[in-house]
């Protein structure tokens, strides 16, 4: 036989192989993914013609399909009745559109999925299928307080707020602004989309912003943690000390001299935590970045492609590492191209609150099945301990200074005793006010984190109030 023609039917053979491999490939093993890729509108069509369960928050009705049509050509079409109100967290459901948020991590339960044998019987009987209800973790008066506390800052009425309970992980509040209405989506999708503002971004969990002085509780979680520090430490509060060669000054140019960690926190001494950071070395730093959850997508259930990781980005965009060239003592006061999102600064003062621990953050309250039993119920599942008992309980105290007579006054709650630290990070002649925090301190029932953007004013003044209006709703 020509060698000629050998060879062509061995490329052919190759090919066919490869065609069979990447089939078989799709269709079995990567079915799921494929089943649930924004582009496949076979299965949202198939899904649309049954009764796709409903989604409620603190017995408040968030989303339900309404009926359309009669007999073989009913279709159920999805309808929002609280609007902007929940609509980051929720996400939509449309043919025309895909799934978003909630809708989409949640899909399959309320889809009410079965296995493919009760499937088949399912069709074969004509049985119409019907999803299970889903109650989420939020609380609709703590999601109203931050709506309307980000809506009336002083600014542009952009930022977004994150609430969680410590001890559990469940997620009480989760706001960004602007928001949009999810009932236009079908309609409006371009607009929204075009819309000022960006309003079909998840600002909570997808929102790159400078974390300024709150990333200094990561410091000093680290500093206290590792030994090498108490909060009784002494170190050079001057302003003008020079970091990684160049001079560092501390805010409106407040020299302290020699202060201890707490005072230095109380004030947001600059000077002082970006030495702790250079004295600790980048090694231990990231090490506890990575204990807090930096440097990955935050474990929540909620779609991956809908969060980032916080962290420090270099300039093609990727997360730099321990071994990259960094000033680690800017780094520590929470500069030096570290971006975070509210929701891993809730998180990482959810831990604090915690005696050290980081629970799992999560969305899913219950699953109520179509008979009304619950069939599923959130397990509290812990992520892992960040810091050592001991060391949670001395930055609490820290941070109680902070409220009670140092920058997040403002935070502070009639009879209740607040623990937080602010932030004021410059972005350009603007600035990104932050707040995070914790209450109550002997026994902490939430833990919250508040940005701003663009405003003129500072965290204690700005993000501290909405601060202070979600946890009054949370403990009343």
């Amino acid at each position: 036989m020509n060698a000629q023609i050998v060879k062509l039917f061995g490329l052919m053979l190759v090919l066919y192989a490869a065609l069979i491999g990447f089939t078989s490939w799709w269709s079995v093993v990567d079915a799921e993914e494929l089943r649930d890729h924004q582009a496949n509108r076979r299965t949202l069509l198939e899904e649309e013609r049954s009764r796709r369960g409903t989604i409620t928050a603190g017995g408040q009705l968030l989303a339900r399909s309404n009926p359309q049509g009669e007999g073989a050509r009913r279709i159920y079409v999805r309808s929002y009745p609280q609007a902007e109100r929940f609509a980051h967290a929720v996400g939509y459901s449309y043919v025309q559109r895909g799934r978003t948020g909630i809708e989409r991590t949640q899909n399959d339960r309320l889809v009410g999925e079965r296995p493919e044998f009760l499937s088949i019987i399912d069709r074969l009987t004509g049985r119409r299928i019907e999803g299970d209800d889903i109650e989420l973790t939020l609380h609709p008066g703590a999601q109203r307080a931050a709506i309307e506390g980000l809506r009336t800052a002083p600014g542009n009425r952009r930022g977004a707020a994150v609430a969680i309970e410590p001890a559990s992980g469940r997620v009480l509040a989760m706001a960004s602004l602007p928001s949009y209405d999810p009932n236009r989506v079908p309609d409006e999708f371009g607009a929204l989309r075009a819309a000022e503002g960006s309003p079909l971004l998840n600002r909570a969990t997808q929102g790159r912003y400078v974390p300024g002085s709150t990333f200094k509780v990561v410091t000093a979680a680290a500093a206290l943690d590792s030994g090498r520090f108490t909060p009784l430490s002494t170190v050079d509060g001057r302003s003008g000390i020079e970091i990684g060669g160049v001079p560092l000054r501390n805010f409106g140019g407040s020299s302290f001299g020699h202060v201890t960690l707490t005072t230095a926190l109380t004030n947001s001494v600059n000077t002082v935590w970006a030495q702790v950071g250079e004295q600790l070395g980048a090694a231990t730093l990231y090490r506890y970045l990575d204990r807090f959850g930096f440097n990955q997508v935050p474990p929540l259930d909620y779609p991956e492609s809908q969060m980032i990781a916080s962290g420090a980005y270099g300039e093609g965009g990727g997360l730099l590492d321990r071994d990259d060239p960094i000033d680690i003592g800017r780094l520590a006061i929470g500069q030096e191209r570290l971006a975070v999102t509210p929701l891993q600064m809730a998180m990482v003062v959810a831990a604090i609150a915690n005696d050290g621990k980081l629970m799992r953050p999560r969305l899913l309250e219950r699953v109520i099945d179509r008979d009304g039993r619950v069939s599923e119920e959130l397990e509290r599942e812990g992520v892992g301990r960040v810091i050592k008992r001991e060391t949670a309980a001395q930055l609490k105290q820290m941070m109680a200074g902070v409220v009670r007579e140092g920058t997040g006054t403002a935070a502070a709650l009639q009879g209740i005793e607040v623990g937080g630290k602010t932030g004021t990070a410059e972005v350009g002649a603007v600035n990104q006010a932050w707040f995070v925090g914790f209450a109550p301190v002997s026994s902490p029932r939430v833990a919250v984190a508040v940005t701003v953007e663009r405003t003129s004013g500072q965290g204690g003044t700005v993000a501290a109030p909405i601060a202070r209006r979600i946890m009054e709703e949370l403990l009343r």
